[in-house]
């Protein structure tokens, strides 16, 4: 059932009405009464014949009429029976303000379960428990006992924490900030944010969604949601608990190194979502982020007429990892020319105390202008020549042309009020002091970012979609019969072979001639290491030997090693010595590993490696799948990129399209087993432009079926291979029907260009010759949750073509799912359209549908046809025909 009903009632019963002054019940009959002309209200209590004038009924189901909406606000204990009541009784959804759940432990936790029960029984939604309940002012409809109705505004404000909330909802009544609608989730035993996100994303009045998050509930939900909204309107999260550590007990490095904070926030930046520190931050940065004027970089320029401030800019642009611009050479030859000889001659433009308003739009215009610059800070202080509102108005005059950010620092109080009301008139931001400016113009570049990961096309790269891995299978169930958790090096080394993850030579001896032979075969110099799954890290307990050159010193070392060992750990399960090629002339030590998120599952790390990986913590993360773009982002985030990109002292650049594929790669094997836990490659090592994976590690889980539903430990559906399917044409010609990928985008353009006017009319309901990047990007890059786009491809002239494509885009709360298809016109009439919406069928049986329809033009009658052949029922209306299909 959706939300819709519920969050926009017709009806709404309280449960636990009553008049008693100070009580939940009467502020929330309160309230509800403000809006008492817009819906019913129903009392619901068996000790009280009227509440506020209005009849009281006994039970919701003594209620005459549907109820849309209930909301519970009696002791804990009551609360499952009174659900059941309320799902017999047919309500849509209910708010359940009764705190006394989860928090208070097992009994609160069986009493959850119960009303999950009855919430899976009946179908209706639940907002809480222990929540304040909701408030939509443009509906008059406050249905909370919060005392305070905040005004009508465009910011869709959800909260999981009460107080939080109540906090917040205080400030925003005392300074006018205006909400759309206004919730806390409490608990979150049904609605979550996803829910949330999905409904303010569809909801006109509402322009941004901020939010206030502690966990994150059902995250793959909510990763869907936030992808599928973040294009067309901002999402801001404040995090709460950036310190806690994520994990208890690590056997890698990346178990280590990955906590809450950078899994949390990878996640966010994947779904094009900005984290902010701070509850003000939430408020700054609603508007600005809707902003058509985001910086194409993080190059800030700063006008000013003081010299303090602009020391204090020039700090916090260097301490939020931005830059302070470097002005060019014909920038820095108009502001000579026109600013006294003794102004800053740099960024920041420090234009001096005496700055009138003519030397403030010189500066700026020619700022502006300079392609250097992404945006620019203007901060004023009140003395000299230039009188604070009319300087307000020039940089208003200016703003209007802009492409690029104009944020602005008045500093004062009383003498600056008229300006900044001047700013708020045009909407340039405007702040107290450069620091916070500066902060917001690092939000501004932060949600540009994430959006293009959104918005680019990766590069197809040479990795097997579908490498063999069978054999991988039954060696990892192998291993779990036998109660090991940690992987032998053979058996790491066929994982990295199977996904073409280079490795140097080498095998495992259990004793000092096994050791010669396998130095014999590959060559000298060799490296022995100590294979041990109770050895964490090798180097630690001498494990490591390098260098060795002879069969001689071979030997000696096998021995020593092995002693060792044993006096460090004693009691370590030793299998032998693992033999392998030296790779000389290591450029760089790199780490790319993984581990598994109580939240988000399985998530990638990559940095710098070697001994000191966990000393200088440099390193990024990343969710799985990992495309060729997500890879260069994981990448360019650490510090070490630099030098990657650029090379080290004598060291040359690396071919970072090599490492790109690596990365691809192992966030391949990632996704195909849910059994790793943890792994780690470290070092993975760059030599001669080649990489090695060094040293690997693999721990697995012990009970992971991979049966019941599949992927369950990423939040980031992968590109379902198993849909791609070979087939035949009616004339004989080959295509491979398979789920589109953003690498298609410019195939798909060429498909689009090529239509005829009569097929692309057919489909888009107008004639396209042309699609933009966004559009494409639209088209190309899907979650594979809620929809689904299969392309047909085939070859001609010794090139891949596309021929036709059908999609599936399934509504929110998946129940019903729009499909279209258009084909080739060359490519009709040979049964492609046919299997395309086959395909279709069967992904909307898969995901529970319990219909399809589609929109056809009242001439598309081949469509209509088809549709009708294949059990669709159809419906003619004036301009348009609705072709259905029910599932269940």
């Amino acid at each position: 059932m959706t939300i819709e009903a519920m969050l926009n009632p017709k009806s709404v019963a309280l449960i636990g009405a009553t008049e008693r002054e100070g009580s939940v019940g009467q502020a929330m009959m309160s309230n509800l009464l403000l809006g008492k002309e817009k819906r019913k209200i129903y009392p619901v209590n068996p000790g009280r014949e009227t509440v506020m004038g209005l009849k009281c009924y006994p039970t919701i189901s003594a209620i005459p009429n549907h109820v849309d909406l209930a909301v519970i606000a009696t002791p804990s204990k009551t609360v499952p029976p009174l659900a059941e009541d309320c799902g017999r009784a047919g309500v849509d959804g209910m708010i359940i303000v009764s705190a006394g759940f989860r928090e208070t432990g097992q009994e609160g936790i069986e009493l959850e379960r119960q009303l999950t029960d009855i919430q899976a029984k009946y179908g209706m939604r639940i907002l809480g428990p222990n929540c304040l309940g909701f408030i939509r002012p443009y509906a008059e409809l406050n249905a909370s006992f919060l005392r305070k109705n905040p005004e009508i505004g465009e910011i869709g404000f959800v909260s999981q924490s009460g107080a939080i909330g109540t906090a917040i909802l205080d400030w925003a009544v005392s300074t006018h900030v205006g909400f759309s609608f206004f919730v806390s989730l409490g608990s979150m035993l049904d609605i979550g944010f996803g829910d949330m996100i999905d409904y303010l994303g569809n909801d006109p009045k509402t322009r941004s969604i901020l939010i206030y998050m502690e966990g994150v509930g059902d995250a793959r939900k909510f990763m869907s949601a936030a992808r599928g909204f973040a294009r067309t309107k901002p999402i801001i999260i404040i995090k709460a608990g950036k310190h806690l550590a994520g994990a208890k007990a690590a056997h890698s490095h990346t178990g280590a190194l990955a906590g809450d904070y950078e899994v949390y926030d990878a996640a966010l930046k994947r779904v094009g979502v900005v984290r902010v520190d701070e509850i003000d931050d939430l408020f700054n940065c609603a508007s600005v982020l809707e902003s058509k004027h985001l910086p194409e970089g993080p190059a800030l320029g700063v006008v000013t007429n003081a010299g303090g401030p602009a020391v204090l800019a020039a700090d916090s642009i260097a301490d939020r990892g931005l830059e302070l611009a470097k002005l060019s050479d014909e920038s820095m030859n108009a502001l000579n020319k026109g600013l006294p000889p003794y102004w800053s001659k740099g960024n920041p433009v420090d234009i001096l105390g005496d700055a009138d308003i003519g030397r403030y739009e010189a500066a700026m215009r020619i700022c502006m202008a300079d392609p250097n610059v992404d945006g620019l800070l203007v901060i004023f202080t009140p003395q000299g020549a230039a009188p604070s509102t009319e300087l307000a108005e020039t940089v208003a005059k200016i703003a209007a042309d802009r492409r690029k950010p104009i944020l602005t620092t008045w500093m004062g109080r009383d003498s600056i009020r008229e300006a900044r009301e001047v700013f708020y008139r045009d909407d340039i931001p405007t702040y107290p002091t450069p620091e916070q400016a500066i902060k917001t113009y690092m939000y501004m570049y932060r949600y540009k970012r994430n959006l293009e990961l959104l918005y680019q096309t990766p590069e197809e790269l040479t990795v097997d979609l579908s490498p063999p891995k069978s054999h991988l299978e039954l060696l990892v169930r192998k291993a779990a019969r036998e109660g090991r958790t940690v992987l032998s090096q053979a058996d790491v080394d066929k994982f990295l072979d199977a996904y073409d993850i280079p490795r140097p030579r080498g095998a495992l001896a259990t004793n000092a001639e096994e050791a010669c032979g396998v130095a014999s075969s590959i060559g000298y110099p060799v490296v022995l290491k100590i294979a041990s799954q109770d050895v964490v890290h090798k180097t630690d307990v001498g494990g490591v030997v390098v260098g060795v050159e002879s069969e001689q010193r071979l030997r000696e070392e096998f021995v020593k090693l092995s002693d060792r060992v044993r006096k460090a750990k004693p009691d370590a399960r030793v299998d032998g010595v693992y033999v392998q090629e030296m790779i000389r002339n290591i450029e760089y030590e790199l780490i790319l590993g993984s581990k598994k998120d109580v939240d988000f599952g399985a998530v990638i790390l990559f940095g710098q490696g070697g001994i000191g990986v966990e000393l200088f913590k440099d390193f990024s993360v990343g969710l799985p799948p990992l495309n060729q773009v997500l890879a260069r982002r994981v990448i360019e985030e650490t510090r070490i990129y630099e030098a990657l990109s650029k090379g080290l002292r004598n060291r040359p650049p690396v071919d970072l399209r090599s490492l790109e594929q690596v990365m691809v790669r192992f966030s391949n094997m990632i996704v195909d087993f849910p059994e790793i836990a943890e792994m780690d490659i470290n070092p993975l090592v760059v030599s001669e432009d080649r990489l090695w994976a060094m040293d690997s590690r693999i721990i697995i889980e012990q009970e992971v079926s991979r049966y019941t539903e599949p992927y369950q430990h990423l939040v980031v559906m992968p590109y379902p291979t198993r849909y791609v399917t070979p087939w035949k044409l009616k004339d004989g010609t080959d295509v491979i029907l398979r789920p589109i990928r953003p690498e298609d985008e410019p195939m798909e353009l060429e498909f689009v260009k090529g239509l005829s006017e009569e097929a692309s009319r057919f489909r888009f309901f107008q004639v396209i010759r042309d699609l933009s990047h966004e559009a494409l990007v639209r088209f190309c890059n899907i979650d594979y949750d809620r929809e689904m786009a299969f392309i047909a491809e085939t070859r001609e002239l010794n090139r891949r073509m596309e021929v036709g494509v059908g999609r599936l885009v399934m509504e929110p709360n998946k129940k019903r799912g729009e499909f279209a298809v258009v084909v080739a016109d060359k490519y009709q009439g040979k049964g492609l359209g046919t299997k395309l919406i086959d395909m279709l069928i069967s992904v909307a049986e898969e995901k529970g549908l319990e219909s399809m329809y589609g929109i056809v033009l009242p001439e598309n009658a081949n469509m209509i046809h088809l549709c009708e052949k294949l059990g669709f029922t159809v419906e003619r209306r004036h301009e348009e025909v609705v072709v259905e299909l029910k599932l269940r």
